[in-house]
């Protein structure tokens, strides 16, 4: 394919981006659009069967798994986000994303990351109180007090992502050749030919101050939640108690050491296979690994799975 890149005075000049992430050998797109498919078709059947198991099962409908739903959807959110697309090009052994498209793909994939770390911390406030004060948990967690996190959450994390986007696309582009197999942040940064970039560095620096905050947030609310477990004088009840946490702090440190993995680390000025896994990592592994770990964790999740499949023989022998 020939490639062609511009150097522009301003960013009204862009029509579109070149995504250079992946090869350009045909067999290897083909195999790209194969593994694409397989991974998002198993993340995105395996998100929506944690979302109908939950609403199908009245036992499950307490804020945890409330707030699981809702994980689940920003899940499905984030990966439709740049999988299709990715795939899409893979298909037609194009590179091009329309500049329209890739503002639109900056601005869901910030919307549903941030959600994702902004919903984590409010399922970390859900633990502290289930297990820190239990006989104040149905006053503090029912269910307008649940649906008003919810909105906060959505609201924010949108908020966040239409500055977030707006500081990104200020700056004129200098090229249209991005180092990465979707519209990310970092390397569209390292396109931007003036000192409006100093805008974007501002709201990274308000981004590192949110993910510290909820993260610090976390860590303190957990503290909590071991001492007061380790208080609980049955053996039984402190793994009960820690098993309705794991699956959390999985999760938690999932996305932490994947995301930082990316954006600690500059960005290299040319097509990087550390760059290209360590992208992958962060962007598509969380989704994915989100529904496994919460249902082989969780019983409830299991039975109400095993309930939608109709799997009721396998069901009883595994209990």
């Amino acid at each position: 394919m020939h490639l062609l890149e511009q150097n522009l005075s301003n960013q009204s000049s862009i029509k579109q981006f070149l995504l250079l992430g992946l090869s350009d050998i045909h067999e290897l797109q083909v195999l790209h659009f194969i593994l694409f498919l397989v991974y998002y078709v198993v993340a995105v059947g395996g998100n929506l069967l944690i979302i109908t198991a939950v609403l199908t099962d009245h036992r499950l409908h307490n804020p945890m798994h409330f707030f699981l739903v809702n994980l689940a959807i920003q899940d499905v959110g984030q990966i439709s986000v740049i999988v299709p697309k990715s795939m899409a090009n893979s298909l037609m052994g194009s590179r091009q994303i329309s500049y329209s498209g890739c503002v639109a793909q900056v601005l869901f994939f910030l919307f549903f990351g941030a959600s994702d770390f902004f919903l984590l911390t409010v399922m970390a406030y859900d633990r502290y109180v289930a297990i820190c004060n239990p006989l104040k948990y149905e006053m503090l967690m029912n269910k307008q007090a649940c649906l008003q996190m919810i909105i906060i959450v959505w609201l924010s994390s949108f908020l966040y992502a239409v500055l977030h986007t707006g500081g990104t696309f200020a700056s004129p582009f200098c090229s249209n050749i991005v180092n990465q197999f979707f519209c990310e942040i970092p390397h569209l940064i390292k396109l931007t030919c003036s000192n409006l970039y100093l805008t974007e560095i501002d709201l990274l620096l308000l981004t590192a101050v949110a993910v510290v905050g909820c993260f610090v947030f976390i860590i303190v609310t957990y503290v909590y939640i071991f001492n007061a477990v380790l208080k609980i004088p049955s053996v039984q009840g402190r793994q009960k108690a820690f098993s309705t946490c794991l699956p959390h702090l999985i999760v938690v440190s999932l996305l932490v050491l994947t995301g930082c993995s990316v954006y600690i680390k500059p960005p290299s000025n040319s097509p990087s296979y550390l760059d290209l896994t360590m992208t992958i990592l962060y962007s598509m592994f969380p989704p994915l690994m989100n529904p496994i770990i919460y249902s082989i964790r969780n019983k409830g999740i299991k039975k109400a799975v095993f309930k939608v499949w109709g799997l009721r023989c396998l069901l009883v022998n595994s209990f």
